[in-house]
């Protein structure tokens, strides 16, 4: 494939001061990942077209990451890389690089889709934070978020606009959502996302649950919508201790002290993967799912955690 040769700086491009704030992170960021083990991954994205020179996959994946950082639609990303020198040096594009159009960056991302690789990337990044010494392993955080989706909710006697969203009731809020949920599993004391699933809104918490643990951790932390006596013992067999929160049953309508004290434990414990969702929403402007279905939605979340664990690598990185 001919693919276009970007990210030639010039000397004079050498010589510009390197970012402040967010710039910085960016730059600190280009320095520490080990892009090259990406591209490995990405080389599978061929254009075996005729036409002009396609964009290499790296620049691409890295445009969408910094889509994700920012929660920037299509045609936004397109500006902020023609604007920003920031955003060009960290996809790796020159001052004389072409920008890719939101219709390149879209028809990426559904190369990536169609070739089942978000979660190999996804993978890549989750070893190189373990190899960095970040993952601490200590505990596993479970929770989920509801995302509503951009297609309008359908009436009675239309089809939906959306085939995989669904409606579900906010639990202790009113209203409802129309859309996606989002469900991790966060690494305690770091905050790194190591597992992390997209579903219809409607799925239940404890459906994706076992999926999201991982196997080499000390605890799992869970509100009650996760506990269950079979997970309870499964843990248990595997030799990580099961902190989940426990209800009210019809046998039991009112928990004992001793059980609404350990339930406290535990809330506070894992006050913590909150932040995880208030990031996302408050300073990455995950405010909707931006795309039709559950693959592009799944492509779209998955971003996201893969952008707030950079975000949160440059954090914990020392330097």
């Amino acid at each position: 494939m001919a693919v276009k040769k970007t990210g030639q700086f010039s000397f004079v491009e050498a010589l510009l001061p390197q970012g402040l704030g967010p710039a910085s992170r960016l730059d600190r960021l280009a320095e520490v990942v080990k892009w090259y083990r990406f591209e490995k991954v990405l080389r599978r994205l061929r254009d075996e077209g005729p036409g002009r020179a396609g964009y290499p996959p790296l620049v691409m994946f890295r445009a969408l990451l910094l889509q994700s950082l920012y929660g920037l639609s299509d045609a936004e990303l397109e500006e902020a890389l023609g604007d920003r020198l920031s955003f060009r040096r960290f996809a790796g594009l020159s001052l004389t690089d072409p920008i890719p159009d939101h219709t390149t960056l879209c028809r990426f991302r559904l190369a990536l889709i169609g070739e089942g690789l978000l979660e190999k990337l996804f993978g890549e990044l989750d070893r190189q934070l373990e190899q960095a010494g970040l993952v601490l392993k200590r505990g596993t955080m479970l929770d989920a978020t509801l995302i509503e989706t951009v297609a309008r909710q359908p009436g009675e006697d239309e089809a939906p606009r959306d085939p995989d969203a669904r409606l579900t009731a906010r639990k202790g809020k009113r209203g409802v959502t129309y859309g996606y949920k989002a469900h991790v599993g966060v690494d305690e004391g770091s905050g790194l996302i190591r597992s992390v699933a997209t579903t219809p809104a409607n799925v239940n918490d404890t459906v994706m649950a076992d999926g999201l643990i991982r196997g080499d951790e000390a605890v799992v932390w869970g509100d009650a919508a996760y506990h269950t006596r079979a997970r309870q013992a499964a843990l248990k067999a595997r030799g990580i201790k099961p902190r989940l929160a426990q209800r009210p049953n019809r046998y039991h309508p009112e928990l004992p002290p001793r059980l609404k004290r350990y339930n406290r434990l535990i809330a506070r414990r894992r006050a913590a993967v909150e932040t995880t969702f208030a990031t996302w929403k408050r300073r990455m402007g995950l405010v909707a799912i931006r795309y039709i279905g559950l693959a592009k939605a799944t492509a779209q979340v998955t971003l996201v955690a893969m952008a707030f664990n950079l975000r949160r690598w440059a954090v914990l990185s020392p330097g």
